[in-house]
């Protein structure tokens, strides 16, 4: 088939374009090479049987062009960071919502042979994930509030007192966004399942996890946090973590999303439907400084400031059984093996510091207490 990805150049979807033409399709790149990831510069890992398309989601007559004769479209392309989006506001809007209205807007409007559009959503839409509670059972709780931090109190607690046990977030969780990302992400997810809906066009989203791997930008501090640590500890400076460090997140690799997004767009069953894609498993922010430290043989304790990030959630864990029961997929890469790719990839690596300076935009705009 000829296949569009959006973002193709990016972590995620250049490992889906190698795919697809391992597996013999016809593949359009189309990326407008963002600065912050790829320093305007085609990386080196791009798969050279790839056609590619330099633009940007945002100029809709070069999109329109990118479409036209292709049968199934990634999008992939957004602008992500979840602590950057609260104020580069106009930024994450114009590239993840609009970009996606521009790409959705050519799809209704414009001749094309699109027979599928699958979208990369992000579990970021469900805020805090799911609990439960000893004395009322499953509780989808809201947002901890700022004199909870102030006081050093991290874990969620139920309107009866009691400490709130995370346990899997399904599809089903209430959406309550936390920040412009997760809310751009959103709306990416919903405008994408209107349309499709609406005319008949085949769509799938995948809400990923906290995705790692090889080719994740190690200069870029606002990628996923397993990036980031790689990025202090090869400079030899300490992991930084907010609140205690046991805050939990799923973590799955990358060649695992590749997995679920090629099955989505072989199956019919993944027409019109949500799914998350992550592990399953919980794995604390401490434990990843941790272990990356001893796989790189760094010497270097994480350091935990008991600082907070406005709306940082506290747990967050996939409950992936419906993309298991509807399609067969089962996370293949374990954490450990794909911290071992990922730091056998990043030894011919450029790493470039700047977490100190997303610090201090972060201390500067109010949102780091």
């Amino acid at each position: 088939m000829r296949i569009l990805i959006t973002g193709g150049a990016g972590f995620i979807g250049s490992f889906i374009v190698d795919k697809l033409i391992s597996d013999g399709h016809s593949v359009r790149i189309f990326d407008n090479l963002e600065p912050q990831v790829h320093q305007g510069k085609i990386p080196d890992y791009l798969n050279k049987e790839a056609e590619f398309v330099k633009g940007d989601v945002l100029d809709y007559d070069v999109l329109a062009e990118a479409v036209k004769d292709i049968d199934v479209i990634f999008h992939e392309a957004a602008m992500v960071g979840v602590g950057q989006s609260m104020y580069h506001i106009r930024r994450y809007v114009n590239a993840n919502t609009l970009g996606t209205a521009n790409l959705l807007d050519i799809l209704v409007n414009k001749n094309h042979d699109v027979k599928k559009l699958i979208v990369a959503a992000s579990m970021s839409s469900y805020g805090e994930g799911l609990y439960s509670c000893e004395n009322c059972g499953n509780v989808e709780p809201s947002l901890r509030e700022e004199m909870q931090f102030e006081r050093k109190e991290w874990e969620l607690k139920c309107k009866c007192g009691k400490i709130l046990k995370p346990i899997p977030t399904p599809e089903t969780k209430f959406q309550d966004c936390n920040s412009i990302y997760a809310y751009t992400k959103k709306y990416q997810e919903e405008m994408v399942m209107n349309i499709g809906k609406t005319y008949g066009i085949p769509v799938t989203a995948l809400r990923y996890f906290n995705v790692f791997g090889p080719r994740q930008s190690l200069s870029n501090p606002y990628t996923g946090v397993i990036a980031i640590f790689m990025s202090r500890l090869m400079n030899d400076n300490a992991p930084l973590i907010f609140e205690d460090g046991n805050q939990t997140r799923d973590f799955i690799s990358v060649h695992d999303i590749v997995t679920a997004n090629l099955m989505c767009m072989k199956s019919r069953s993944a027409d019109y439907e949500i799914f998350n894609v992550g592990n399953g498993k919980a794995t604390s922010v401490k434990q990843i400084a941790e272990t990356l430290g001893k796989l790189l043989n760094k010497d270097i304790s994480p350091n935990i400031t008991e600082r907070f990030r406005k709306g940082d959630v506290r747990h967050c864990i996939g409950d992936i059984s419906k993309i298991k029961n509807k399609l067969g997929f089962e996370p293949d890469v374990s954490l450990e093996k794909g911290m071992k790719e990922l730091i056998e990839w990043s030894s011919g690596q450029e790493s470039v510091d700047m977490v100190e300076n997303a610090t201090k935009e972060l201390e500067e705009k109010g949102l780091l207490k």
